[in-house]
């Protein structure tokens, strides 16, 4: 058989076959090997001079030639981009001395149909590579699916928590995420402090103007609210006209005042509805933990409520800050069911 002619069957069984003569030298390659020489046929060059042999050594390939038994080769172009590929050496069978080496990429195929544009015709039709190549593209593009899949899933969740911690009024953190922060903070016990903030005159609002007017100065609040503290700080909406805010790691009573005061004169400026101001204030009622054991989530917010009354008898529009003399006084003069009425 005629390894060396232009239509030699080697070239339909085996594309990426090589025939060399005894010194190595390239006499013919087969049209795949062809394809990944753009540059010049790789005929008349030669083995060692385009390949780097990585097992056996290239000189025991030297010494193969002519070679009376297959050979395995591990081998790789030694021009970009460095393609990885299997071969078996195996004498040509016609006392010519050639030595027919036969190529394949193995787990490489991927990257080589990529990197030569490689297509069916360039593989024999019985070569189970295509096969694999299809399975590989069939694989890649279920986990691509699956992985988009996955992403959407994980946004619908993000979406979903994110929803059943946010006051949709307002946009702000709601109860069920206040807790959780406060639970987080008293575990670590960290310096924090809690604002419970009750608005004044705002059933006023909702009773004359409509609940309209209503939404509008809680969403107005809120922004306020985020305006005045820091990103680091949560502002939750908890009731209908109750506000909390929590601010990690306050160092001194100085600065807690002049947050509270920065969001009590800002609430008393008018809110403009529809041609109509609405007047509100704010009372501030300020627990700051500090060193030592924290109390547990409920006593602190009760707390707070301690303090937060004591703003309302002094007159509105005001902070007072938790001392334990002011639950001994509030416990002496009201109840807290007349407590809660007062708030209104």
């Amino acid at each position: 058989m005629n390894l060396l002619g232009h239509s030699s069957p080697l070239d339909v069984l085996c594309p990426m076959h090589l025939v060399l003569d005894a010194d190595g030298m390239i006499l013919h390659a087969g049209p795949t090997l062809q394809k990944m020489f753009p540059e010049g046929s790789p005929v008349g060059r030669n083995f060692i001079e385009l390949f780097e042999v990585k097992r056996p050594p290239a000189f025991a390939i030297a010494k193969a030639l002519p070679v009376t038994a297959e050979q395995k080769l591990h081998i790789q172009l030694r021009q970009e981009p460095h393609t990885s590929l299997r071969g078996i050496l195996v004498p040509d069978g016609e006392g010519m001395g050639h030595v027919v080496v036969n190529l394949s990429f193995g787990i490489s195929i991927v990257e080589a149909v990529r990197d030569f544009a490689l297509t069916n015709a360039d593989f024999a039709a019985t070569d189970l590579a295509i096969e694999m190549l299809y399975l590989v593209e069939a694989k890649t593009a279920a986990m691509e699916a699956s992985h988009r899949l996955n992403k959407r899933l994980e946004w619908a969740r993000i979406a979903a928590e994110e929803q059943a911690f946010t006051d949709t009024l307002t946009g702000l953190k709601n109860r069920r995420a206040l807790h959780t922060v406060l639970n987080r903070l008293i575990a670590a016990r960290a310096v924090f402090a809690v604002m419970q903030i009750d608005l004044d005159y705002f059933k006023t609002i909702n009773d004359t103007l409509g609940h309209a007017a209503g939404d509008h100065v809680l969403q107005t609040v809120a922004r306020i609210m985020v305006e005045e503290t820091l990103e680091q700080d949560v502002v939750a909406r908890v009731g209908g006209d109750e506000f909390t805010v929590v601010l990690p790691d306050v160092r001194n009573e100085e600065n807690l005042r002049k947050v509270g005061q920065r969001i009590i004169d800002r609430l008393e400026e008018p809110i403009p509805f529809e041609g109509t101001d609405c007047k509100i204030s704010a009372s501030i009622g300020t627990v700051w933990i500090q060193t030592g054991t924290p109390p547990s989530m409920e006593d602190l917010l009760s707390d707070a409520d301690v303090a937060l009354y004591a703003s309302k008898n002094a007159g509105r529009a005001t902070q007072t800050i938790y001392s334990p003399e002011l639950r001994e006084a509030a416990n002496a003069v009201i109840s807290p069911a007349t407590r809660n009425r007062d708030f209104a």
